[in-house]
């Protein structure tokens, strides 16, 4: 669910362990996915250092939700699940 003001909010790990495990591959996977389908005004996408899940990295937050061990497999999946904000078609079908 988008904030009030429609963004959605994407948080990456940034600490060591995730970005080293493959958030810097996930980060450019975000960046090129928001260029590519127009997205930078529906999405916020921050990093944050350690979120003290070291051991199920990489990790991020997609509106409030917490994924764990988010391969760039993954992170493809979630950004074309159906329904999603941050779909590339805005989430229609």
């Amino acid at each position: 669910m988008a904030s009030d003001d429609g963004v959605v909010e994407i948080v990456v790990c940034l600490g060591s362990s995730c970005f080293a495990r493959g958030n810097s591959e996930n980060l450019a996977i975000i960046n090129q996915h928001v260029k590519t389908h127009g997205l930078n005004v529906s999405i916020r996408l921050t990093g944050k250092l350690c979120q003290d899940q070291c051991k199920q990295g990489p990790n991020l937050t997609i509106d409030g939700e917490i994924y764990h061990g988010v391969t760039a497999a993954r992170l493809r999946e979630l950004l074309q699940q159906p329904g999603s904000p941050i779909r590339g078609d805005h989430g229609t079908a």
